[in-house]
């Protein structure tokens, strides 16, 4: 059994990824910690909330964090997401409670008190890097950090340099990053290679339940845009790839690397400046995630969808 908490900001790929975890038995998700990011945060806490309805667990606990980032305004991603942030299928006002309690004094108690916990955050690292710095005594508590975010061969996709969770706040990356947490990175370079095709999306909606045509549907509006951007069959499917790689590691494959992030030049701000060759001689602090087997990850997403209502 892995305990895990998820961080997120969803985000149609962001509920893909909590749904996965919610379908899998080997996973316990503690709570759900939410962040300002692809939407502003009464949106990325009640989709979370919405969520979880839809995968029949109102059990689950979420909680509402950082409204912005660290030291920069907040940058959204409605062009990407739509307005609601799950824009595709039609959406509810959750009945479920958004829990009191910050989300940071959450992760803070959450790792003090339980062992072995495993942070899955998909979206800005504000929460995870507050946290830290609230209460640095966490930081060998954790068992793992596993995150989506960054590039190197891809380049960025906010900006040249820059992919949109490290961008939206570098500053918490940075404090992270030099953590010396166990860490592992699904950056553009291996997302991209996720491409949610047609048939893909088809196989979702020919499940017949209600979470295989609401992913479908939101996985119809999602890819459109990068669909456009890239010019590709489909739309790369990011933040699933953090709960598969803790389901399926064997299909991914990286090598330990030193990642420094860009907070200086408003040119490279938030670039994940990555030693891939090693050239630098500086320690690895994380390992970097560069290909998957994207047929696997797939067959993953839909066999274990099949288990929710």
């Amino acid at each position: 059994m892995q305990k895990i908490i998820i961080d997120t900001d969803p985000g149609q790929d962001d509920a893909v990824a909590i749904l996965l975890a919610l379908a899998a038995p080997e996973i316990k998700v503690l709570g759900i910690t939410a962040v300002a990011g692809n939407v502003p945060l009464a949106l990325t806490e009640k989709n979370a909330r919405i969520i979880c309805e839809l995968a029949g667990r109102p059990d689950i606990k979420v909680f509402a964090g950082a409204a912005r980032p660290m030291k920069r305004e907040l940058v959204t991603a409605e062009y990407v997401h739509g307005k609601t942030g799950l824009n595709g299928p039609e959406l509810w006002e959750p009945k479920m409670p958004l829990q009191p309690q910050h989300a940071v004094d959450f992760i803070i108690e959450t790792l003090r008190s339980t062992d072995d916990v495993i942070l899955c955050v998909l979206g800005p690292l504000t929460n995870i890097a507050m946290a830290l710095t609230k209460a640095p005594d966490i930081a060998v508590r954790i068992k793992q950090i596993v995150l989506m975010g960054g590039g190197c061969f891809e380049g960025g996709n906010t900006t040249p340099a820059a992919e949109f969770n490290i961008y939206v706040d570098p500053h918490a990356a940075k404090i992270v990053f030099a953590a010396g947490i166990d860490l592992v990175v699904m950056p553009l370079d291996v997302t991209h290679k996720a491409l949610a095709t047609r048939p893909r999306v088809a196989a979702f909606a020919g499940m017949g339940t209600k979470v295989g045509r609401f992913t479908a549907e939101m996985l119809d509006f999602f890819e459109r845009f990068d669909m456009a951007k890239y010019g590709s069959e489909g739309g790369p499917l990011h933040d699933p790839n953090v709960i598969a790689y803790l389901l399926a590691p064997e299909i991914y494959t990286g090598r330990d690397v030193n990642i420094e992030i860009e907070t200086a030049s408003e040119l490279t701000m938030g670039m994940t400046v990555v030693d891939w060759w090693g050239v630098t001689g500086r320690t690895p602090n994380a390992r970097y995630i560069r290909d998957l087997d994207s047929d696997a990850f797939f067959d993953l997403l839909v066999r274990r969808f099949k288990s929710l209502p």
